[in-house]
């Protein structure tokens, strides 16, 4: 009798501390969510029109509007490289030289051989400023990137806290089920006086 009691009281104490993380873990995604999109709001970036060929294929749901949640930051990531690519001639970063060519100076592809680069007024290898638009596009879209993993990671966290919370409150049924109905089968079953015996 004494161990029904004392795991019934563990059931129960194990239940209420995985309901009560299954809430901190719920209102911990709810903040990462609200705070990834305010973050993301106060860039205060917009969508191109539906002409533009990129936000057509990326986001034409949203053009015009405004990025606010982490799926829409995906899709302008997405944008932004079609855009990159296009200003580049299609090469990304490790594809183009370091210098700008001095035989073809509108070549994005550039050179890495000084020797061949252009020279500004000091004699020193001018940088592919084609291949440094890289650079900036690397950058922002990693952020945007980054605000899209965060609300992924938020959506995950509350999926996780609602599992915390039904696992509590499934050790607390189980603890009263079967620890609980111990003590009642017992007493059901507990021996009856002997019939004739003489009373006490």
């Amino acid at each position: 009798m004494k161990d029904g009691k004392v795991l019934r009281i563990g059931g129960f104490i194990s239940g209420a501390v995985l309901i009560v993380f299954g809430i901190i873990v719920i209102a911990l995604g709810i903040y990462g969510i609200h705070f990834t999109r305010d973050s993301i709001k106060q860039e205060g970036i917009v969508f191109g029109p539906a002409t533009d060929p990129a936000v057509a294929e990326h986001a034409e749901k949203w053009a015009g509007e405004p990025v606010e949640t982490g799926s829409q930051a995906l899709a302008f990531a997405e944008i932004m490289r079609e855009h990159t690519l296009a200003s580049t001639g299609g090469l990304t970063y490790a594809e183009m030289g370091r210098y700008q060519s001095a035989e073809n100076p509108e070549d994005a592809a550039g050179t890495n051989d000084e020797a061949a680069a252009a020279k500004d007024e000091n004699g020193n290898p001018i940088s592919n400023g084609a291949r440094d638009i890289w650079v900036t596009e690397t950058a922002l879209t990693t952020a945007l990137n980054m605000g899209y993993m965060a609300e992924m990671l938020s959506i995950f966290s509350i999926v996780v806290g609602i599992a915390l919370l039904l696992a509590g409150i499934g050790f607390v049924i189980l603890a009263y089920a079967v620890f609980g109905r111990r003590k009642e089968s017992a007493e059901a079953v507990s021996p009856a006086p002997a019939a004739g015996a003489a009373p006490g």
